[in-house]
């Protein structure tokens, strides 16, 4: 990678240490670092905002809304914090307005403070923010690079409540809860009690909620609503069911907005042909937002998708198994990319050779052209990598290193607890993001700045993620990545686990002798001689890249 050399200069071991500023690196879904973040429980930047239609009701703990909004991630955006820590993706929950009631269940009274809860999917819930907010976001966010990844929900309706009226029964079902033990008994039915299951099966020519035309005539926007309708059924020729109605509302974002992916909840609880329909709709609306926005476009990359196929792992490969039935959520035309289950179970068991080659054959055999979104923590995942957070540096590491497309955790880079006193099932996982922490302690300040230093250098250099791996020595542990697309080749070594103080590293099979090379790591940068490079830190890694 060619980098600006503003200024050199020699320390006592005739180092050169050289600040410098990235050429443009081009972007690449396989290789992202995402971050995944609960958007009520980030960052608070609007107080007025924080309660609406009297969501007032005492809830179970972490289970009601807590005020993060649009408006902070774009305030943190603004800041730099997301650049600072390499991230070039930003998914966050469901936006779209919640149910107004809440809901009694055995974790105590619950709000939809997680956004899949859904009540009209063409408005954004007052508690996140307004359309203009999430304008700014997607502005803010491009130009420093960034992309907007939104989360889409077609399975289900929020839940029934006193202030939330069932949908007709043309729409949903509700009789019938999931056992799943067969893929019928996993698609055609409620995920939970009093989840309704929208009939995504159906091709029958549906009316709209009366709900939805009462409230929308009360909006003042009925009529511009049903025109829009008209116009997408139109041009499609879709019958008016139930999931194309969702499908129109959700690439309204896409159009609108200008976003650039979505993460899709409860895929395997749908029909797998539905997915192939909702990329074509995607597909379609990205297009004619760039044709219609070259000023905004950033890139020739295809709209994104990344599904939620609840326990799929790579060991999988495309295949996901129902026990009754195998499903290829990737072609046709489906899917870019799965959540993988497996990568935290990978990182407990295997050591850094072992999980880093895993994933190289993977992606390069099995899932070669499609991706995969590696987790160690989440939002709904009991049993996270590090629930007490003692492995904040291996975290990182296994996390960052692996190849395939990286989810950080809203609060992994800063040691966000997850383990919560006298909360119940998921919450314990939600709680809000610890600006105190990173702002007073120096620990966490640490370990932010580890996360930092790695997702940097994930982020300029694609081969990390999207690369091929290859071991160059065992003790010390180094390797390096090769990743070429066109005429656009990167190559890095990395080393981890090796000696403090003066490093001698084989790097002959990368770099060439005379080849001046960077630690990203201690910002140390040495000529390569007789094969080796030699770096003088204070630190047990190196990442590597030509100057």
């Amino acid at each position: 990678m060619l980098l600006l050399v503003f200024t050199l200069f020699f320390n006592c071991q005739n180092e050169i240490k050289i600040p410098q500023d990235s050429t443009e690196t081009p972007f690449v879904w396989e290789s992202a670092n995402l971050y995944f973040l609960l958007t009520d429980r980030f960052n608070n930047a609007d107080t007025t905002n924080d309660v609406n239609f009297n969501r007032t009701e005492e809830t179970g703990k972490l289970r009601g809304f807590k005020g993060g909004d649009i408006k902070g991630i774009t305030q943190k955006v603004n800041e730099g914090y997301f650049t600072d820590l390499g991230i070039n993706a930003i998914w966050m929950t469901p936006v779209v307005e919640q149910i107004h009631g809440g809901t009694n269940e055995s974790t105590g009274f619950s709000y939809g403070f997680h956004g899949y809860w859904t009540k009209d999917w063409t408005k954004i819930d007052p508690n996140f923010g307004t359309k203009e907010d999430l304008h700014n976001l997607v502005s803010a966010a491009h130009a420093k690079g960034i992309r907007i990844v939104l989360d889409a929900v077609i399975n289900h309706t929020g839940p029934v409540t006193d202030s939330d009226t069932v949908w007709p029964e043309e729409w949903v079902r509700t009789d019938k809860q999931c056992t799943y033990d067969t893929y019928d008994n996993t698609v055609s039915c409620t995920l939970v009690k009093n989840l309704p299951d929208i009939k995504t099966e159906s091709n029958n020519n549906v009316a709209l909620p009366p709900q939805l035309v009462a409230k929308w005539k009360a909006e003042g926007r009925y009529q511009q609503e049903v025109k829009e309708l008209d116009a997408f059924f139109e041009r499609t020729g879709y019958p008016r069911a139930p999931r194309f109605y969702i499908i129109k509302w959700l690439t309204d974002y896409i159009t609108e907005f200008g976003i650039d992916g979505y993460r899709v909840d409860t895929v395997k609880h749908t029909e797998a042909y539905v997915w192939q329909e909702f990329r074509a709709a995607c597909d379609y609306a990205f297009s004619e937002f760039k044709s219609n926005n070259s000023d905004k476009v950033l890139d020739d990359n295809e709209f994104y998708l990344v599904g939620e196929v609840y326990n799929y792992g790579v060991s999988s490969g495309k295949q996901f198994n129902f026990s009754d039935k195998e499903v290829n959520y990737f072609e046709p035309e489906s899917f870019h990319s799965l959540i993988n289950f497996e990568f935290k179970w990978n990182a407990k068991e295997m050591g850094y050779e072992d999980l880093f080659k895993r994933y190289s054959n993977v992606l390069q055999g099995d899932l070669k052209n499609y991706g995969t979104l590696n987790y160690l923590s989440s939002h709904d995942d009991g049993s996270p990598f590090d629930a007490i957070r003692e492995k904040s540096y291996e975290t990182a590491n296994k996390l960052l290193l692996a190849p395939g497309t990286s989810q950080v955790y809203y609060g992994d880079e800063s040691a966000r607890a997850l383990v919560i006193d006298s909360t119940i099932g998921d919450a314990t996982l939600r709680s809000f993001m610890n600006w105190d922490a990173i702002a007073h302690n120096n620990s966490t300040k640490e370990v932010l700045l580890h996360w930092q230093k790695l997702g940097k250098f994930r982020a300029n250099h694609p081969a990390v993620g999207a690369g091929v791996h290859q071991m160059i020595t065992q003790s010390p542990y180094v390797f390096y990545r090769s990743y070429q697309n066109g005429d656009y080749k990167d190559l890095v070594v990395i080393g981890l686990d090796l000696d403090k103080g003066v490093k001698s590293i084989d790097v002959s099979k990368v770099f060439k002798n005379g080849d001046l090379v960077r630690d990203a790591y201690s910002e140390v940068s040495n000529k390569v001689k007789n094969g080796s490079l030699q770096i003088e830190s204070n630190f047990n890694m190196v990442l590597l890249e030509k100057l």
